[in-house]
C-alpha cells in the first residue's frame, strides 16, 4: 500500500511539473517587450529596448544555461565572476558555521531552561524580548562591531537559527514525564547521567524538531544577508545577476536555493524519523 502510494504520488508530481514547465513555455512565447527588465525601468538606466518575444526566459533557455553552470561550477575569474559552485560553497559555509554554534548553545541552554523552573522563569522575558527581533536587523550592528562581512553574516545566522532550537529544547525537556524523571531520582541517578539516559531520549523529537526549524530559517536569512553584505554567496549571486540583467541567472538561483533547503530539511526530517521510529 506504502509503495504504491509513494509511486502514484511521484507519478502525479512529475504531471504536475510538466503541466507548469508547459505553461511557462506557452506565457513566454506571447508578444512583449523582449526587455529582460521593466520598461520604465530600462529608460531610466538608459538600456536599449527591442520588440519581440516576452522578457521572461523560457524553461529550454533555463535549462540550456543551467547545464552550463553545472558544466564547470568552480571557475573563478575574478570577484563578480565566480562558479556557481563556488558561491553555494560559501553560502552553505556560513550556514552551517553559524548553525552548528547556535546548536551548541540553544541545546545546552534548553536543557538548563527546561529542567529549572527558576532558571525559565529568569531568563523568559529576554526570550520574548529578542526572539522577535529580524535578524537582519542584527546586520549593522554586527557590521560596525566586527567589521567582517563574512562573519558579521555567520552572526546573523546564529541569531536566526538560535531561537527555535532554544524554545523546542525548553519544551521537549519541560514536556519529560515527571514519572520516569522521579524513577531516576529514586534510583539515586545523577543529574547529567539523568540528562542524557533519560530527558534527552525522551525530548529528542523536539529537540529535532527545532533544529529542523532552525535550519530552514538560517538558509532563509543567508540569502537576504548576503545580498546586503555582498562578496560572496548565492544571495550576492543573485543580486549581482539582477545587475547584470540576467533573469536568467536569476531563476536558476532560485532553482538551486530551492533544492538546497530542500536537502537541509529532508536530512534533518529522515533524522527526527530514525530517532522517533527506530527500526
Amino acid at each position: 500500500m506504502g509503495a504504491s502510494l509513494n509511486l502514484r504520488a511521484a507519478a502525479l508530481s512529475v504531471a504536475l511539473l510538466l503541466v507548469f514547465l508547459g505553461l511557462w513555455h506557452l506565457a513566454v512565447q506571447g508578444g512583449g517587450t523582449g526587455a529582460a527588465v521593466d520598461p520604465d525601468y530600462a529608460r531610466l538606466m538608459g538600456i536599449q529596448v527591442t520588440q519581440g518575444a516576452s522578457a521572461m526566459p523560457g524553461p529550454a533557455e533555463v535549462g540550456s544555461r543551467l547545464w552550463q553552470h553545472l558544466s564547470d561550477p568552480f571557475y573563478d575569474n575574478g570577484p563578480n565572476d565566480k562558479g556557481l559552485g563556488i558561491q553555494l560553497a560559501y553560502s552553505i559555509g556560513r550556514v552551517m558555521l553559524g548553525y552548528l554554534l547556535a546548536v551548541a548553545v540553544a541545546i545546552p541552554l534548553g536543557f538548563l531552561i527546561g529542567m529549572s523552573p527558576l532558571v525559565s522563569r529568569a531568563i523568559d522575558p529576554f526570550i520574548q524580548v529578542l526572539k522577535p527581533i529580524s535578524p537582519l536587523a542584527w546586520m549593522p550592528l554586527a557590521l560596525y562591531t566586527i567589521k567582517d562581512s563574512g562573519i558579521s553574516a555567520i552572526f546573523v545566522i546564529f541569531i536566526c537559527a538560535l531561537w527555535p532550537m532554544l524554545v523546542n529544547t525548553a519544551f521537549g525537556v519541560a514536556s519529560v514525564r515527571r514519572e520516569w524523571i522521579n524513577v531516576a531520582r529514586t534510583l539515586e541517578v545523577g543529574v547529567l547521567r539523568r540528562a542524557f539516559t533519560v530527558i534527552l531520549p525522551a525530548a529528542a523529537p523536539t529537540i529535532l524538531t527545532g533544529m529542523r526549524i532552525s535550519i530552514g530559517i538560517a538558509w532563509l536569512v543567508i540569502v537576504a544577508a548576503e545580498m546586503l553584505v555582498g562578496g560572496t554567496g548565492i544571495g550576492y549571486f543573485v543580486w549581482n545577476e539582477w545587475n547584470n540583467l540576467s533573469i536568467t541567472n536569476v531563476i536558476i538561483a532560485i532553482l538551486v536555493i530551492g533544492l538546497i533547503g530542500m536537502l537541509f530539511d529532508q536530512l534533518l526530517a529522515r533524522l527526527t524519523r530514525m530517532v522517533t521510529f527506530p527500526e
